[in-house]
């Protein structure tokens, strides 16, 4: 642990990447294996489970700190993270531990299956024998929030650095289910067969976002475009006699969209497809909402996959007959999809995303503004030439969204943020009027500047009228111009909406509180376009 602390520590103090990488490489280089394989875990966002709650956490450390547990709540958001809050107020250790990463992760899973007492005992025996720096860390790992200021890419090239492997090699490697129980450093790094796990996904090609128009792509005829859908990413993979479906988060949702344990029966093995996975009424998608009741799901009932049957549009084909066609043009990849989807009965669940023709900018920004429409949220852009990339690299794919849905709201409560802003008002819920009352329907955090929140929060400390635990009910004064990509019913909600993708446009000092939308339309927008 104390190795893993000072990587911790030497990552956290610096923002270079190049520090960043050669203190994971040296790390790589010389901790032992099992330390590696689940640093590799951490980074990579396979975190052990929950082992104990908060609420538990914040009365032990109490105690032990022989603290009242109301200050130790109240210093909770001053400091922004609780398992830094509790590794402030613990008195000096009483010893120096010495175990590994790997150890105490082991002893935090033992302890997740203990009864409470026991698993009292154990974090606070733990608790004893560390510095600060470390019980920040185990204490991360006791909530299952552990997060480190490196990207998986960033990881991934320490983790080449420190092997002498091919770094798009191991991006490979580490996609899929896989966790600390079920592999070894061997069998995960340095084993020869990198497709070993059958089921296993590439690594998914990402867009950038196009803000001005693609006017500086140059000739259109070097691109292919096509819709933007606003479902799930997915890859469909074919192989061992068997199908997989992954989402781009790496999670295996097959067993929520059973539908397409038919594609084995118009498919050869072999094949890997790229596409979105939507809710399909049989001629058009469905509302996003509509999908939403299928993820996370074990088992679909039968009157949600009545209710909202899924489909892959599929783009991309990255693997044919076995064959990796990632360094094939995508003009090459997307001809030879088309040629083996062509035969597929009506009924397949499976479709080619349609190709939009085009000869010029002007005509395809046309196609564009038709996107809602079609349920759409704009389109992609994909130079024909391109090979299917690891992560997202510049210029070779580009997202051109339509321009997000804009509502004016009323600020109503605000709650500090977390972390670097833990002593500012970022988290805010919104209103609109209905008739002369205002309405609760959103909350947002993002989109101001820093400077715009210490204004907001120093606002927040002069017009508080009621205090809800760490919320604020303020003086409804102030009106901020929201964006969100998309609206639906929701009866959990008092406005009867819910927005997706809520965040601050602008502060709009220029308009009065009288001047905020309504209810009225919101639900308007509902009708249009939910």
């Amino acid at each position: 642990m104390k190795r893993f602390a000072r990587l911790y520590a030497e990552i956290d103090a610096t923002t270079r990447t190049s520090r960043k990488v050669a203190a994971l490489a040296a790390y790589f280089r010389e901790a032992p294996e099992p330390d590696r394989l689940w640093t590799v875990a951490l980074f990579s966002g396979r975190r052990p489970r929950r082992a104990v709650t908060a609420t538990r956490l914040r009365e032990w450390a109490a105690e032990r700190a022989s603290l009242p547990l109301w200050l130790v709540e109240e210093a909770h958001p001053v400091v922004g993270d609780l398992a830094e809050t509790i590794a402030l107020i613990l008195p000096p250790p009483e010893g120096d531990e010495d175990e590994t990463l790997a150890h105490w992760i082991d002893v935090l899973r033992d302890a997740a299956k203990a009864p409470e007492e026991e698993r009292k005992a154990t974090v606070l025996a733990a608790w004893a024998q560390m510095d600060m720096a470390r019980r920040f860390l185990f204490n991360k790992l006791i909530t299952g929030s552990f997060r480190v200021g490196v990207s998986r890419k960033l990881m991934t090239r320490a983790l080449a650095e420190a092997t002498g492997r091919d770094e798009a090699g191991l991006t490979h490697r580490l996609m899929g289910d896989w966790t600390p129980d079920t592999v070894t450093w061997h069998s995960l790094i340095e084993a020869e067969d990198p497709v070993a796990d059958a089921s296993r996904p590439y690594p998914f090609c990402l867009a950038h976002a196009l803000e001005a128009g693609p006017d500086s792509l140059g000739d259109p005829a070097d691109w292919r475009a096509e819709w933007k859908w606003d479902g799930i990413r997915g890859q469909l993979i074919l192989r061992g006699g068997a199908w997989h479906l992954w989402s781009r988060g790496e999670e295996l949702i097959s067993d929520a969209f059973p539908e397409f344990a038919r594609a084995a029966d118009f498919l050869p093995e072999g094949t890997v497809i790229d596409g979105e996975v939507l809710a399909w009424d049989g001629t058009a998608p469905l509302p996003f909402a509509a999908l939403q009741k299928r993820i996370g799901r074990k088992q679909v009932p039968k009157s949600v996959l009545a209710q909202a049957p899924a489909l892959m549009i599929a783009y991309d084909l990255l693997e044919w007959q076995g064959e990796d066609l990632r360094a094939v043009p995508f003009a090459e990849r997307r001809a030879q999809l088309d040629t083996l989807l062509a035969p597929l009965p009506g009924d397949a669940p499976i479709l080619p995303s349609p190709p939009l023709a085009f000869d010029s900018w002007e005509g395809l920004a046309a196609q564009r503004a038709t996107a809602r429409d079609r349920r759409a949220e704009g389109l992609m852009l994909k130079r024909a030439d391109s090979p299917y990339h690891a992560g997202r690299k510049r210029g070779d794919w580009w997202k051109w969204k339509l321009d997000p849905f804009t509502i004016d709201a009323v600020m109503i409560y605000a709650q500090a943020g977390s972390g670097r802003r833990a002593n500012l008002y970022t988290d805010f819920t919104f209103a609109v009027w209905d008739g002369n009352a205002l309405v609760p329907f959103t909350k947002a955090y993002s989109g101001l500047s820093d400077d715009e929140f210490r204004q907001i929060t120093a606002w927040v400390g002069r017009n508080t009228q009621q205090r809800f635990g760490p919320v604020r009910q303020v003086v409804p004064e102030h009106v901020f111009e929201i964006a969100f990509e998309g609206i639906q019913a929701s009866p959990r909600h008092k406005s009867g909406v819910a927005l997706r993708f809520p965040r601050m446009a602008r502060w709009r000092k220029d308009k009065p509180v009288q001047e905020a939308n309504t209810l009225a339309d919101l639900k308007a927008m509902l009708a249009a376009y939910g």
